[in-house]
């Protein structure tokens, strides 16, 4: 019955999203704390157009982020300040929890997780443990935990049935445990053509440590068609969702300007021509 309400609800939510009457489909917040969102605050450069999404998709969910008021400093997982505060553009509003787990590629997950969650697609809640195996959320809201040795993963049945969103939240921190750029890597397919750029694509290097950041907008120029994005990341230790600068061109900052065959200079790492990536 809880998971026929839930669905139902769900189904509401998404219809207001299809008939532009917008809900919020942010579950980890309550819509009355909300006071800035992505789309907002942050404007394309002169001469630029934000890029069409459609109703009710990841990338019009990722534009209407909310954000933290003003530009507050990131924190850690552990509410100490990161030390590098020069890379953040705004905070996302939504929490890193209490332990150091939420990361680089664990913060994709988690907004890709919860874009899942707030459209009612929970069966596409899957992904893969750096092991291999495969981890599931409706397995675990029938109660299935992984028992991990070494590399070795079994799945057993030990807890109560439960599909509420605080069950969710601790699926999320199992699969920041044994997941990471190396594992994310596997889920998604290169974009053959950096043009085709659009939001909830992946500049990814795996490995250990490896790194990930997440295309949150897109916007093409008016006259030339060149085009501009936002990224999102975590870092290490495990901190604050954040929009990061482009230091490399502060005048356009915080938009990153699409080069063809060039790295991808971020304040934090620098990504190789080839490693953007698509779910």
């Amino acid at each position: 019955m809880i998971r026929r309400i839930f669905g139902f609800v769900s189904l509401i939510m998404l219809s207001g999203i299809l008939s532009g009457q917008a809900p919020l489909p942010y579950p980890w917040m309550d819509r009355s704390e909300v006071q800035s969102t992505l789309e907002k605050r942050i404007h394309p450069p002169h001469g630029v157009q934000r890029d069409p999404a459609p109703p009710g998709s990841f990338q019009d969910w990722l534009r209407h982020l909310p954000l933290k008021p003003g530009n507050p400093p990131v924190h850690l997982y552990n509410g100490s300040l990161k030390r590098n505060q020069q890379a953040q553009a705004a905070v996302v509003d939504i929490d890193v929890g209490s332990r150091n787990l939420q990361q680089c590629a664990d913060a994709v997950l988690r907004l890709r997780a919860e874009y899942l969650w707030a459209v009612n697609h929970k069966d596409k809640i899957c992904f893969h443990f750096t092991s291999g195996d495969r981890s599931c959320l409706l397995s675990w809201e029938e109660g299935w935990r992984p028992e991990v040795r070494g590399r070795w993963v079994r799945w057993v049945k030990s807890a109560s049935p439960s599909d509420s969103y605080r069950s969710f939240r601790a699926y999320l921190d199992v699969l920041f445990t044994y997941a990471g750029s190396y594992s994310l890597s596997w889920e998604l397919n290169p974009v053959l053509s950096v043009n085709e750029i659009r939001a909830g694509d992946v500049f990814i290097q795996g490995g250990f440590p490896g790194h990930a950041v997440l295309v949150v907008d897109t916007a093409t120029g008016s006259r030339n068609g060149e085009r501009f994005f936002l990224l999102a990341q975590s870092y290490m230790p495990a901190q604050e969702i954040h929009l990061l600068k482009n230091l490399e061109e502060p005048e356009i900052s915080p938009w990153f300007r699409l080069q063809d065959r060039k790295p991808l200079v971020t304040p934090e790492w620098t990504f190789p021509p080839g490693s953007l990536m698509r779910w």
